[in-house]
């Protein structure tokens, strides 16, 4: 399988493109905001022939996306791979009959979930899990174990950016190979 990493150069396209809020959502929080890498016409599109590039011989049946920024990144890595699309929702927000997965917060508890047919019943379909960050990796663990529970074959969980000292990617390593295009 092509497993094409970027150049610094190319990594510095796009980490420049991420702008650094402080003090958001609350003080002592470094926020990275996407939304200026997805309106840079050249670090969105860099970043999405970069994972076109590295998944299109995987042979992947589904991109699963977390809620939300997953959904950006998934849909249209699926389209670039003539794939299926499933979103993998916050509690509450999908319609027909779902599976669900509770995980920790700092202060408190969420869930996920997915559609109990959001595969298809494809048999050993091939899915990969992306998001946009991992931080304590608690909301991709989430998804990882609702993906398991599905029956198909987790084949990687893809981030755009790993907050290394926080560990979260350690946490992940347990349920399936993770990458990161940036590590911060």
């Amino acid at each position: 399988m092509n497993k094409k990493l970027l150049t610094e150069d190319e990594k510095n396209i796009l980490l420049n493109s991420i702008r650094s809020i402080e003090d958001f959502p609350k003080a002592g929080i470094v926020f990275k905001d996407i939304t200026t890498l997805l309106n840079d016409k050249e670090a969105y599109s860099l970043l999405m022939s970069h994972f076109e590039d590295r998944y299109k011989d995987y042979n992947l049946d589904y991109i699963a996306g977390i809620d939300s920024r997953g959904f950006i990144f998934g849909a249209a890595l699926a389209d670039r791979l003539g794939i299926g699309f499933v979103p993998v929702r916050k509690k509450g927000k999908l319609p027909s009959t779902t599976v669900c997965e509770k995980y920790e917060l700092e202060y408190g508890f969420d869930e996920v979930e997915l559609h109990l047919d959001a595969f298809r019943d494809t048999k050993d379909a091939r899915v990969l899990l992306i998001d946009d960050i991992i931080v304590s990796g608690g909301t991709a663990y989430a998804a990882a174990n609702l993906i398991n529970k599905l029956n198909v074959n987790l084949v990687e969980m893809c981030f755009l950016m790993d907050i290394k000292m926080l560990g979260g990617a350690k946490k992940l390593e347990k349920v399936a190979p993770v990458y990161s295009v940036l590590e911060i």
